[in-house]
């Protein structure tokens, strides 16, 4: 008890806790020695005076070596990607068999919907028979099987960010630059990885709005996962519309689908390319970041991806034949309604914040934890920053469960897409590279 009130009061005092103070503090927020209240004051005090770059590694390299950190002895680099969350972000779902088609080893640990982001896990939800939550043996078949596997974090991997994690948020202490850091790097640490790329959002539909935000958190991480072993890059991307043209779980699924296929290109293919590219490169399985990015696009367009994703979701216990005929699997909403266009205008602002809530209320997002969802409500085809829309001609399709939802939902797109009489200017899909 003592020592954690002396690191407690070093914190208070703006002076940083040594790197075994750090690492006892994280042990005993995995084991209990911790107490909820010396926790909640330990992120307080984390959250108004920070640790600086010295102890921000210190503690995400605690927090990693709180539980297990998995080893791997395999043919090829183990790699990683992680986003910060935005709307119609399922770039995980393509990324991850695309890298194992190219030689790569992916154990990607993801999450759930947050907020007015989706979550990885909650898409697969959408397949039925898989399950994300997965043992360490079944983990690493699947990953030598497939090449990728995306699931749940277990109890064993970075047991004090669950801990710390669960006291930020009654705390109001979620938005601290050092905690967010190494809650992230924490768990992807654990998972034993040689590279990892981080895509950054910044704008409506990220939790980052402005680019000096998103810079900042970016040079925090790239610096901390350097600094802890893990060779590192980051890309700052454009978060001012839905990445995919749809939001919602089983609709953004059957836009992976589409890609995989060979059925539809766009942002979704761009950003899975850029940031792959920087993998192989950083991973050792391209010369250089251009010829990675050619890698990934190959992989994607000749169909390997495609086949990954299926041998992984056979191997995770969905359908064998999932990738032929995934729309016979993936579940429909009862009301699907288009919202048309007013007048004839351009798409000049989209408040994506707004679209993700308008998912969350048709309940394919959490209003409160341990709300069930239904994963075939959402929003499709949703209109392009600076597209010229005709009259009548659809901004956005409603999924939902009722007509009254539907109704909640038209409004609440009709409100968030601002139409305009000229074309705005649309912002780089890529804005910057860190690391």
């Amino acid at each position: 008890m003592s020592q954690a009130r002396t690191i407690i009061a070093k914190l208070r005092q703006r002076q940083t806790p040594s790197r075994d103070e750090l690492s006892w503090f994280a042990t005993g927020l995995a084991d209990g020695t911790v107490t909820d209240a010396q926790a909640g004051a330990f992120a307080m005090a984390v959250c108004l005076n920070g640790l600086g770059d010295v102890g921000r590694v210190a503690l995400t390299i605690a927090m990693r070596d709180s539980g297990q950190v998995l080893d791997w002895d395999l043919p090829g680099p183990v790699l990683d990607k992680h986003s910060t969350g935005g709307v119609g972000d399922c770039v995980s779902l393509i990324l991850a068999p695309a890298l194992a088609a190219c030689g790569a080893y992916v154990p990607m640990i993801s999450g759930r919907g947050l907020g007015h982001t989706g979550g990885t896990l909650d898409k697969l939800d959408c397949i039925p028979g898989l399950s994300t939550q997965l043992s360490e043996a079944r983990l690493r078949d699947v990953v030598a099987r497939a090449g990728c596997a995306i699931v749940g974090a277990t109890g064993d991997i970075a047991p004090a960010d669950k801990r710390l994690y669960a006291v930020r948020d009654v705390t109001s202490t979620v938005d601290s630059l050092d905690l967010i850091t190494a809650s992230i790097l924490s768990k992807k640490l654990a998972a034993g990885l040689a590279g990892l790329v981080l895509d950054v959002k910044v704008g409506s539909g990220a939790f980052m709005k402005d680019m000096a935000a998103a810079r900042g958190l970016a040079d925090a991480l790239v610096k901390t996962a350097n600094a802890s072993g893990c060779k590192t890059t980051a890309l700052i991307t454009d978060m001012n519309q839905p990445l995919a043209p749809a939001l919602g779980n089983a609709l953004e699924v059957a836009e992976v689908m589409r890609v995989l296929t060979g059925q539809t290109k766009g942002p979704l293919v761009e950003i899975s390319v850029a940031l792959g590219g920087v993998l192989l490169a950083n991973g050792g399985l391209a010369k250089d970041v251009q010829a990675g990015a050619d890698a990934v696009a190959a992989a994607i367009a000749d169909g390997r991806a495609a086949e990954r994703f299926g041998t992984m979701v056979a191997a995770m216990g969905g359908p064998v034949q999932f990738v032929e005929n995934w729309s016979r699997f993936l579940p429909e909403a009862t009301v699907i309604r288009e919202i048309a266009a007013p007048r004839t205008s351009y798409v000049t602002a989209i408040d994506g914040e707004a679209l993700g809530l308008a998912v969350v209320d048709l309940g394919g997002g959490r209003k409160v934890e341990g709300d069930r969802l239904n994963l075939a409500v959402g929003l499709s085809d949703v209109a392009r920053l600076g597209a010229r829309v005709t009259k009548g001609q659809a901004l956005a399709v409603v999924h939902a469960a009722r007509a009254a939802d539907a109704d909640r939902a038209e409004a609440a797109v009709r409100a968030a897409i601002t139409l305009g009489t000229a074309q705005a200017p649309v912002p780089d899909l890529i804005a910057e590279r860190i690391g």
